[in-house]
């Protein structure tokens, strides 16, 4: 496939690289020394110029591209060089926005804008803020098959009880399967002797229940209910849908936001948000509404200097969690460093969730793991896959490179994988595998 990606920043580059290697692609940025550094550290081809000109999309052989991809970070360019591409030809246009109201107008009518698959940053981020919150230590989430099966990343912490503990003795949860350990910037695959330490991520797949019974293992706590102390700091449009998606679930956290009258439209929008109008950075307003006692913070502030005072002042005064927006990505090992739980970067959220829709046709769902260092797929056995009719134990000299099979669904219902278990045309098999060998094993399906 050709693809045409519009914006070197963060996210075109992430969405660069990850196509690079299965696909044609070519980045177009208005930045020339941005071009330039591209094509050196991938390889891909590049063109200086506005991807909103006809004329550089011409020069980009627009007529020849079955995607476009515009992701700057500006949403009136990235719909534009959508409706511009589409006036050329009719590649796929996938439009990255922070807006919501575009995605909205754009749901109301999907031939708005000549965008065939709009991705808003602010809602996608916030939806990872609410799946992270929803596990304790959990770093990085997702749900498979329906809803049946649940990937989690956990990172240990010293205190952790399962930290100088092996794999057979953490693992006491019959639908679990401990996929990989993440250790520096290497993973490897567990075996039941597989020593866990202090500060490695540990990648588990199984059934929610079973993924939420690690967790609590993992830290004394569990999921959030409506007894939980949950506290937003910040009514940016990424603090507004966190609030409004974790009311969804039934709980009823607290935000504060500076602004009266960004505070008041909160209030009225918000009905199970308790807004509190004040600066989240005084200390003694801090300690006045008990905020040292909540669950979880999360900072959603409108800069990173902002979220990392207010992150540090919430770890002083003793709070459990805190979750932290990141816009820029050199500042996330920074934020961990001083001991934040979780930084997500929206930027590399919105390059995941495009990169995870242009997967779409090869694999049923999917969800990239450190930076995409490794992926876990979702695969729909076909009756002719290299893989149905012959038990597990078999199939695992054929498999690529570091692939572990994690969970099976049949008929709508889980099924922990074993050595015996024979897969069927039309199982869902959710799998872990190191990114490099990911086209092999979809492949295969």
């Amino acid at each position: 496939m050709r693809v045409l990606v519009i914006g070197a920043g963060q996210v075109g580059t992430n969405i660069a690289a990850s196509l690079s290697s299965t696909h044609d692609v070519i980045v177009v940025d208005i930045d020339e020394d941005r071009t330039e550094q591209l094509a050196y550290d991938l390889d891909v081809l590049t063109l200086t110029g506005d991807g909103t000109d006809i004329d550089v999309l011409r020069e980009a052989d627009i007529d020849t591209a079955d995607m476009v991809i515009a992701s700057t970070d500006d949403d009136e360019i990235n719909l534009v060089a959508c409706a511009t591409a589409k006036t050329e030809s009719d590649p796929f246009t996938i439009a990255r926005v922070k807006s919501h109201r575009y995605l909205r107008s754009w749901e109301g009518s999907e031939s708005a804008y000549g965008v065939d698959f709009m991705v808003c940053s602010d809602l996608q981020t916030a939806k990872n803020i609410v799946e992270v919150v929803g596990l304790p230590a959990a770093v990085n989430v997702g749900p498979f098959a329906g809803g049946l099966v649940q990937m989690a990343e956990f990172e240990i912490l010293p205190d952790s009880p399962i930290a100088g503990q092996v794999v057979a003795e953490a693992d006491r949860f019959d639908s679990l399967t401990f996929a990989a350990i993440f250790r520096a910037d290497r993973f490897e695959l567990p075996s039941g002797e597989t020593p866990i330490r202090a500060g490695d991520n540990v990648v588990v797949i199984g059934s929610p229940e079973s993924v939420q019974e690690f967790a609590s293992s993992i830290v004394p706590a569990q999921t959030p209910d409506r007894t939980d102390d949950l506290v937003v700091v910040g009514g940016s449009e990424i603090g507004y849908h966190t609030a409004r998606l974790l009311e969804q679930r039934g709980l009823h956290p607290k935000l504060i936001e500076q602004d009266d009258a960004r505070a008041r439209e909160l209030a009225e929008e918000l009905p199970n948000t308790l807004v509190m109008e004040h600066d989240a950075t005084d200390t003694e307003f801090l300690a006045r509404e008990h905020i040292d006692d909540a669950d979880a913070v999360v900072a959603t502030l409108d800069s990173d200097q902002k979220n990392l005072l207010l992150s540090v002042l919430a770890k002083r005064i003793g709070v459990d969690r805190i979750i932290t927006v990141v816009d820029t990505r050199e500042y996330i090992e920074l934020f961990q460093e001083i001991g934040i739980d979780v930084a997500i970067n929206p930027r590399f959220v919105m390059a995941e969730e495009i990169t995870r829709f242009t997967h779409e046709g090869i694999a049923e769902n999917i969800a990239v793991l450190e930076e995409d260092l490794a992926e876990v797929l979702e695969l729909e056995m076909s009756p002719d896959s290299q893989l149905v009719g012959r038990p597990i134990r078999e199939l695992i000299a054929e498999l690529p490179k570091s692939t572990v099979i994690g969970a099976v669904t049949r008929d709508h219902t889980f099924i922990t994988p074993r050595g015996d278990t024979v897969l069927e045309p039309g199982d869902h098999v959710v799998v872990f595998v190191e990114a490099d060998f990911a086209d092999d094993i979809t492949a295969m399906s």
